[in-house]
C-alpha cells in the first residue's frame, strides 16, 4: 500500500483541527460538528453524482478511488528486469519454458500476457488483445477521474446551498438578536464542509488517480512490448534496450546491463 494519500489526509485534517483548537480551545471543536450540514453536503454531492452518472459507473469509480489509496504498483525497473529474465528463459528453453513462471506472477495482466505467449500467439495478436485491455484500463480510470472531479465541483455548491438554508432560518429569527451569531455560524459550516470535502479529498484523489493511471498504463505498455519482443525472438540485450526507452535516462541507467550481456551469449 502507498501511504501517501492517507498521510496527506491525516496531515490536512490534523492541521485543520489544530487550527480550530488553537483559535477557540478544545470545546470549539464541537461547534464545527453539525449533522444537518453534513447531510446536505455529503448527501447532495452523492445525489448529484448519481443523477449525472449511472449508479454502476459511480460504484466502479469508488472502487477505482480505493485502489489509488490501498494498491501499490511495482516499478518499471522491476518489470523490465523480470521481462529480460523471461527473455533469457525463452532463449534457453523455448516459449514453453515460461509456463512455469506463471505460478510466480501476481499481476493478472502479466499472467495473461505470458499465457498468450506460451500459447503461441503472434505479435499482432498480442498487441491486439493486450492493447485493448490497456485501452479499457485507461477509459475506466478516466471515467473515475471525471466522477471524482464532478463530485469535487458539487461539494462546495451544496455547501453554499446549506449556507443559504441556514441564512433563511437565521433571518426568520431576527427578532431575537442573541440567536443571530449562532445562526450565522451554523449557516457557514456547510460551506466549510463543502470546501474541505472538495479540496482535501475529492479533487486531490482525482489528480492522484490520473497520476497512478498513467503509471499503470505505462507499466502495461512495457509488459506488452516486452512479450512482443520475446515472441519475435529478440536477444535479451535488445529487449532490455527496447524497454529502457520507456524510462527517463536517469532511471534507465540504474538498470544493470549485466544480465543483458549474459543473455546475448546464450
Amino acid at each position: 500500500m502507498d501511504p501517501g494519500a492517507l498521510i496527506g489526509l491525516i496531515i490536512g485534517g490534523g492541521l485543520i483541527m489544530v487550527g480550530i483548537v488553537m483559535s477557540g480551545g478544545v470545546t470549539a471543536v464541537m461547534g464545527y460538528i453539525d449533522i444537518p450540514s453534513i447531510m446536505i453536503v455529503v448527501g447532495g454531492t452523492v445525489a448529484a453524482t448519481i443523477v449525472r452518472y449511472p449508479i454502476p459507473t459511480v460504484m466502479g469509480a469508488i472502487g477505482v478511488a480505493k485502489k489509488t489509496v490501498f494498491v501499490k504498483m511495482g516499478s518499471a525497473e522491476e518489470e523490465i528486469k523480470r521481462l529480460v529474465e523471461y527473455c533469457k528463459v525463452s532463449r534457453r528453453e523455448g516459449l514453453l519454458g515460461l509456463e512455469k513462471e506463471i505460478e510466480k506472477i501476481n499481476d493478472e495482466f502479466l499472467i495473461k500476457a505470458v499465457r498468450l505467449l506460451v500459447d503461441g500467439s503472434d505479435s499482432d495478436t498480442l498487441r491486439g488483445i493486450l492493447g485493448t485491455e490497456i485501452d479499457n484500463v485507461r477509459q475506466r480510470h478516466s471515467a473515475g477521474k471525471g466522477i471524482l472531479e464532478f463530485a469535487g465541483l458539487m461539494a462546495p455548491a451544496f455547501g453554499m446551498i446549506g449556507t443559504l438554508i441556514g441564512l433563511v432560518d437565521m433571518l426568520k429569527k431576527l427578532d431575537d438578536p442573541s440567536k443571530i451569531g449562532a445562526g450565522m455560524a451554523v449557516a457557514l459550516i456547510t460551506t466549510f464542509y463543502g470546501v474541505i470535502m472538495a479540496n482535501l479529498m475529492l479533487l486531490p484523489l482525482a489528480g492522484r488517480l490520473d497520476t497512478l493511471s498513467k503509471k499503470e498504463v505505462s507499466l502495461k505498455e512495457i509488459i506488452m512490448e516486452g512479450v512482443v519482443s520475446i515472441q519475435k525472438g529478440d536477444a535479451p540485450m535488445i529487449t532490455e534496450d527496447k524497454l529502457k526507452s520507456f524510462l527517463q535516462p536517469k532511471a534507465a541507467s540504474k538498470i544493470s546491463s549485466g544480465p543483458a550481456k549474459e543473455g546475448k551469449q546464450a
